[in-house]
Parts: structure tokens; sequence; C-alpha cells
């Protein structure tokens, strides 16, 4: 009862949360300045815009991001306890640092051999999106409509198919429904196979872009709450201890066994916002269409973007009812919602100081984001397509008279023309 009362209050923040500028965003629901760590945004979601009269959704291409997880690297829990520790036998703590050194050591225990595994709200994330995407469209999931699901063949991936996959046989046992993880699909799933590590050395070069953000952090008063005096292990470290403390302190949203345990108390509104905007600029130069990485980035999805028009266009030629569900990484999702100039995620900017009035990492990149292209037919050669980005209707690139509907001939040919643009990888 206690968990639905705080999930009842959490969806009414919610529903104002999202409207204003980020700082104002950010102060009314602090888990977006979490970035890519942000749960699922499903508490407000708006109602769809019903389907032309006489057509009927019988296809769905779907990508979508794995669900929350605990931090990628158990490093991210361990660096400050090591700082911590350090200082408590140095004799250098505040009281506030040792009551830091007993949560965050509460939490490394929980990590332990758990770093980037799929966490209990995760699951519950994919259950909840398959329970959606099942309900919106039931003439794709009628009878006994064939689903093809596949995931990278990382952990947290597969286990968010198989949470997706098994929410939906509970709701049609006759669904045929295959599942697989395999390396022979790593090349459009993407995460650094394929075309996608052509982009491995563009990101390692604008990191020091992001690293001089970070360093013109003031560190000092954050550092004053848990250290009586500094030695220069402390000092040298503080950027990177305010960093890290920051990062748990977002990941914890994504676990139920921390949902009465907050760090962002340590923080000013404004450090949080600060260190909210850093992560915002490197996904932006690391995986969107940024001109800082050449507007590349996008291009490396260009194998999964031909994937889903193969899919796409063997549905619409047998007209067989079914989806095919893809689940992998948000390094995956957003360039190609950028390659799909989805909505403006597409933004090709030099202007990293305003980038966060237009581009909102929390809003395209959180935990479980997704990717749904639902097809509808009326019976004729005509079939429309709507796209679902986090299961809001998105714009797309081609005109349409009834939008967010569009002719699937005229948004293929857009993107068959864009496939075959030339890219200089060098």
């Amino acid at each position: 009862m206690k968990r639905l009362i705080s999930y009842i209050i959490v969806a009414l923040v919610a529903t104002t949360a999202l409207a204003g500028t980020p700082q104002e965003e950010i102060a009314s629901l602090l888990r977006l300045s979490a970035s890519n760590h942000t749960t699922y945004l499903d508490e407000n979601l708006p109602q769809l815009t019903p389907a032309p009269a006489g057509y009927e959704a019988f296809f769905i291409d779907h990508y979508g991001r794995h669900g929350s997880r605990w931090l990628s690297s158990e490093t991210t829990y361990q660096r400050p306890v090591d700082l911590l520790r350090h200082a408590k036998r140095q004799g250098l703590l505040t009281e506030q640092g040792e009551r830091l050194l007993t949560t965050l050591q509460r939490v490394l225990e929980s990590a332990h051999l758990r770093a980037g595994e799929l966490s209990d709200k995760g699951a519950e994330q994919h259950q909840r999106i398959a329970t959606r995407m099942y309900r919106n469209f039931p003439t794709v999931f009628a009878g006994n409509a064939r689903v093809d699901a596949r995931s990278t063949v990382v952990i947290r991936c597969i286990l968010s198919m198989q949470n997706a996959t098994m929410t939906l046989r509970s709701l049609n046992p006759q669904l045929r429904i295959t599942t697989d993880a395999s390396y022979h699909d790593m090349y459009y799933m993407g995460y650094g196979y394929g075309i996608d590590t052509l982009a491995r050395h563009i990101p390692k070069s604008l990191n020091h872009i992001t690293d001089a953000m970070y360093n013109n952090v003031p560190t000092e008063r954050f550092m004053k709450q848990f250290f009586t005096l500094s030695d220069s292990t402390i000092t040298e470290g503080s950027t990177r201890f305010m960093r890290d403390v920051f990062d748990v302190a977002g990941s914890l949203q994504g676990h139920h066994e921390f949902d009465n345990l907050d760090l962002y108390h340590l923080f000013t509104g404004n450090e949080i916002f600060e260190l909210w905007r850093i992560r915002n600029v490197m996904w932006y130069l690391q995986r969107a269409n940024s001109p800082a990485n050449g507007n590349r980035m996008p291009f490396i999805m260009s194998d999964l973007l031909r994937d889903f028009i193969d899919k796409a266009d063997a549905a619409v030629a047998s007209r067989e009812h079914g989806a095919a569900l893809r689940f992998g990484h948000e390094s995956v999702v957003l360039p190609l919602a950028c390659l799909m100039e989805i909505d403006n995620i597409n933004l090709s900017t030099t202007d990293l100081d305003n980038l966060h009035l237009q581009w909102k990492s929390y809003e395209i990149i959180p935990k479980g984001c997704n990717i749904q292209m639902v097809f509808y037919t009326n019976g004729t050669d005509d079939v429309l397509v709507k796209v679902l980005y986090n299961e809001h209707e998105a714009t797309l690139p081609v005109a349409s008279d009834m939008a967010p509907y569009y002719r699937w001939s005229d948004l293929k040919a857009y993107y068959e023309r864009k496939l075959t643009t030339p890219i200089n990888w060098n």
C-alpha cells in the first residue's frame, strides 16, 4: 500500500514536471538530472490519435533500450567509498562524511558483482511498456500473430526482452513468439559492432570538452560537508568524487531497495543542474547529430534502419500481423532516432552553452527509451505508418496531410535516399 501511494505521488508530480525550462523541470523532479539513468517517464503518457477511418494497425517495428540497471562499472560505487575510507583513516571525516560513508558502503554491498545488470524496476518497466503496446494496438497482437524478438548479447537486454515477451504471452497465449540473442545479429543491433565500430574513435576525441566542463564545476562547498581538511589525495580526487556521488545519487531511482534513500540533498540546485547539463552535452557530442563529430553519428545505425525497412516491407507484402521487437541500448536508440529524424532529436548545433534549451537527455534516452514504428492497412496498397518515441506520437521528416500518420511509401523513399548518403569516416 505504501508503494502504491508513493507511486501515485510521483505520478502527480510528473504530470507537471516537464512543463518549463530544464532548470524548472529538474527542480520539480530531481531524478531527471540523472540523464540516461532517469527511470522511464511513463507516469503521464498522452492519449494517442485514432487511426484514419478504415485503417487498423497490423505490424510494429521496434527498438527499445533495456530497463533500469546497476551502474555499468562497480568502480563508480567503489571510488567514493575508497576516498571516504582514506579520510577516515586520517581523521579527516565530518559527521556528514561518516554518514555518507555508511550509506555508500551499503549501496556498494548491494551492487557487488552486479555492474550493468537489470534491476527490479528495469524489469517492471518492460512489463508496463509491453502491456501498453498490447493494449494500444490490439489488432497487431490478435490471434496467433507472430512476434520476433531479438536482443543484443548483453544480459540486461536479454532480460528486458524476456520481461516484455513473457508479458505479451500472458496477455495472449496464442502468440507465436520467438526470442534470440546472437552475435549473428549484432552488426545491425549496434553496441560496438558493424558500422558502429567506426564511431569508437570519434567520442574519445571529444572527451576533453566535457572534461574541461567538469573541471570548472566548483567542488569546495560540496567537499566541506564530508572532510574537515583536505590532503593531496582528497584535493586531487574532488571532481571525480563529486561526479561519482552524483552518479550514484541518480542511479538509486532504479531500485526498489533504495526507494527511501536520497543523496540529492547533498547538492545545491545549481550543482545538480550543472552536472546534468554537462552529461547532456556529453551525450549530444558522442552519439547525436553534432557538428563536432562531423554529423556522422546517426549513420552508425544505417544497418539497423535497413533492418527496420526490410522487416516492414516483408510485413507489408504478407499483411501478416505481428511485431519485430529489438532490445538494446541508448547508445543505439539515440543515433537511430537522429537518423530517422524523429522530432527535434536530430538537432545540429554548435551552441553547447544553450543546448539544454532545445535538447534534453532525460526526455530522449531514459532507461527503457524506445521507438515503435506502427503500420496500418485499410486492405489496399495504401499503408500508413505512425512512430511513437517513448510512447509519444512523433513528427517525421516527410510531408503528411494526416500527421501523426504518414504514408509508408513516402517515408521509405526518404529513408532509402538517406541511406545512400556517402559518409567519410576518416
